[in-house]
This record gives C-alpha cells, structure tokens and sequence, in this order.
C-alpha cells in the first residue's frame, strides 16, 4: 500500500500480524456470512504514513507499527463488545471526540448540513453504545490561544545570538514525526510547543472529564475521529498528564472514512443526538470553527493576536498573497513601507521541503510558519477525501471545503467555556499546570545516520 502523502510506487510496507489477520470480533450488520471479512477490517491494517516514506522506514519502530495497526474498528467494536458481556465492574465509558475537518465530509456524504450530519454521527455512534461523544474545537481553542500567547513571547526574545523565531506549528502530526524523528536541529526548537487539539483533547477527557465524572482515566476509553491516519501515531506520544497513570490521552484513532464505511454496513435504527459537552448536562447547540480555509486556522488567529499585542494594529480580514503555488502562502503587516511581520503557510512536502532548506540554510524571512504535511490543508486528509482507488477526490474536496466555509468562525477568546477551564482544570491561564497540561517538548532524532540523510 502506498504512503499517504507520496506517490512513489517502490514504497510499500505492512504492518498486519498474524493475530490481527485471526481476529474476529460482533459487528452489528456487517456481512461476514460465507467468513468473508467485512471491507473495513481491513482499513488500518496495512498503513503506510507520511514519516516511512520520508525516513525509509527507520521513523516507526516495529512495535510502534504493532500498536498504529491494532488502531481500527475492531479495537473500538472489542471494546463495545466487552460492555455487553462482561460484568459492568470491568465496563470501560465510551469516548468519542470528532474532529471539526471530519464534519464536512460526513455532511458532504449523507447530503446533511454540517449540523445535522453531526447530530446523525452522534446519533449513530450512541445507538453502538458509545456513551459520550464531543467536539474537539474546545480543544484547538486551547492549543491557538497558548500558541498566540507563545509566538509573542518568541518575538519578544528573538535575538540573532538566541534566535527564538520563527515560530513553526505543531497541530500536524505528520509534520512533527517528521521534524523529530529525521530533522532534529536546526528545526525542532522552532516547534511550537502548544500541544495539538488531539493531545489536549485526550488531557481533558482522561484528566479533566475523568474527575467530573469521578473515574479513573484507564475506565475511559477514548477514540478520536480524524481526517487522516497520521493521528494513529499521534496517539503514541507519552507525554499527557494521564500517561503517568497508564493511560494514553487517546486510545484508538479513527479516520472519518473508517466510521462512515461503519455506518453504511450497519441496519440499526438511528435517532439524532445533540453532541455532548465536557459540562454535564449543557448541549452544544451550534457546530462553530476557527479561522481557516482547510485546518484549525493558526496562521489567522495568531497573526491578529501578534499584531494587537505587539503593534496594537487591529486586523479584520487576512489577506493572504499565494507565491510558488496555491498551497504557499503569505500575510503581512505593513507599516509606513516597513514589513512589521510577516507569515507563511505552507501545506504539502514540496513546500514544507523550501522551508526546511532555507531555515537550514539561514536564508528564510517569516516569523511564522502554519505547517500541515497535506496539500490542501486537514480537509484533504487521506482518511477522508479519496476516491476508492486511493487518490485525492476533487469533487468531494471542493464540496466540503464549500460547506466547511459556510460554519460560523468563533475566535477562541470569546469561549466562556474555555476561559472557565482554565480556571477550574488549570488554576489560571498562568499557573504551572498549564504548562503541564497544554504543552511538550520535542525530541531529536534517535535514528541511524542514513535515515536522516535525506536528499531533497
């Protein structure tokens, strides 16, 4: 199976055991008469990810192959299973936490507006016996604000002695593996350090929602649904609170593709639910986002923090200057013919490549760089927007980015909820706990010579 963001048809690698190929599990209405497997068994089992394509192999350990292939619909349905038969001592609370970039192609493939295509995902998921399901912007609102917070910090340090800038994102997985585990320095201490909305999602739900709910964070299991498969290995970072008491943040990680093949196969009756909140009873009424074409928007969010904080200039709307092609962009602010700051996205490898050589080379002129690993940002993740044969659908792209245009933008300043958090979870917005439970450090490379020695 070919890597998910390369197109070189030498690269191939399984990660299918033997007792993944023997297992079986009770799914509701999947065909597994004449002992066929139901399609979506299939659909982690084999995965090749960004970083194998780009360290030949050497990034993902054979254990870690091990743990990304059991994330997949019978790890989830095992569980589900469990609940049913076992003695309700051992029963595990069922968490699902949706990705906003995944609501688009749902809405897109049941022809629902994003509102109800996410009180019919939330409908479906509770009629298998999912207990709670949530939104994960609450989270993203968190990983942009001590992003913003962090940037200006950053620029305020900078010095040609302790270069501090520019500040590079950290909400991609793919993109971060690969900085750590092939680039190490001179790129890793540009990372920012805000962890990304999946990993504060698993801290608030196995930390935060745990003691609310007066349960230990092993009772809790956790799925994310994402829009590609690099959060499988996102998943595998030790690095939460919860991860000193057993328990990942994130237990399994599903990609929208994987619980939409689920729902086409199954016969149950669905009713609609509002989806959950991490505040008991208190329903989310309206599907929000942040301030991006395709993804969680930092660029945006963290260019008018900046030039606010450190200009005191208001800026509405962003206008973005496309350069060496659609997935390179810029913003600037200007001032009296003086360039006050300057930013970039850049999305896909090609891209990302530029910016590594220049950083390297000492030659790059932004302060800020949003990085995502897929060309045309998170809505393009190969877990969702791909026709059966494996490639990129156009059609459905341009769809859910129409409809992904169309929901409200929030500013996570404005979220009472998560201001609240941050005084009940955190003790303030500047205590040490923050640090703890919203940031991390990265890692060099640990690898052998040749896999870093990658020639672009």
């Amino acid at each position: 199976m070919k890597c998910e963001h390369c197109t070189r048809k030498e690269c191939s690698k399984k990660t299918k055991t033997e007792d993944q190929e023997n297992a079986s599990v009770d799914i509701p209405s999947l065909a597994q008469e004449n002992g066929e497997k139901g399609e979506f068994h299939k659909l982690a089992d084999a995965k090749i990810f960004l970083s194998d394509c780009l360290a030949c192999d050497s990034c993902v350990t054979a254990e870690e192959g091990l743990q990304v292939s059991q994330q997949n619909a019978k790890d989830f349905f095992r569980v589900l299973n469990l609940n049913k038969k076992c003695d309700t001592s051992q029963h595990k609370v069922l968490v699902v936490s949706v990705c906003p970039q995944s609501l688009p192609y749902f809405a897109a493939k049941f022809r629902l507006s994003v509102t109800d295509a996410s009180r019919r995902l939330c409908g479906f998921l509770k009629s298998l016996g999912v207990h709670y399901v949530f939104d994960t912007t609450i989270a993203a609102d968190f990983s942009i604000l001590e992003s913003q917070k962090e940037f200006v910090r950053r620029y305020q340090q900078h010095s040609e002695e302790e270069p501090a800038l520019p500040m590079l994102t950290s909400a991609c997985p793919g993109w971060v593996r690969y900085a750590e585990r092939v680039l190490g320095h001179p790129v890793t201490p540009h990372l920012c350090t805000a962890k990304s909305p999946q990993q504060i999602m698993g801290s608030l739900v196995k930390d935060y929602f745990a003691r609310r709910q007066n349960l230990s964070p092993d009772k809790i299991f956790h799925v994310i649904v994402a829009p590609c498969y690099d959060k499988k290995l996102e998943a595998l970072r030790e690095d939460f609170p919860t991860a000193s008491h057993g328990s990942r943040g994130a237990d399994c990680v599903l990609t929208s593709g994987e619980i939409v093949q689920i729902m086409e196969q199954s016969d149950l009756a669905v009713k609609d639910a509002a989806v959950d909140t991490l505040f008991g009873g208190l329903k989310e009424e309206e599907v929000r986002r942040h301030d991006g074409a395709s993804s969680d928007g930092y660029l945006a969010h963290v260019f008018r923090h900046a030039a606010k904080q450190l200009f005191d200039e208001d800026v509405g709307e962003v206008t973005y200057r496309t350069l060496r092609n659609k997935d390179f962009q810029e913003v600037t602010l200007e001032k009296n013919g003086e360039v006050l700051l300057r930013f970039a996205a850049a999305y896909g490898f090609r891209n990302i490549q530029n910016v590594v050589l220049k950083l390297k080379k000492g030659r790059f002129p932004y302060h800020f760089v949003e990085v995502l690993a897929c060309p045309g940002g998170c809505l393009n993740g190969r877990g969702q927007a791909q026709t059966e044969d494996g490639r990129a659908d156009k059609a459905l792209l341009r769809q859910m980015e129409g409809i992904y245009a169309d929901v409200p933008v929030r500013p996570p300043e404005t979220s009472a909820h998560v201001q609240e958090l941050y005084q009940e979870w955190l003790d303030g917005a500047d205590s040490p706990r923050v640090q703890e439970a919203l940031h991390t450090m990265y890692q060099g490379p640990g690898l052998p010579a040749v896999s870093r020695d990658i020639k672009w």
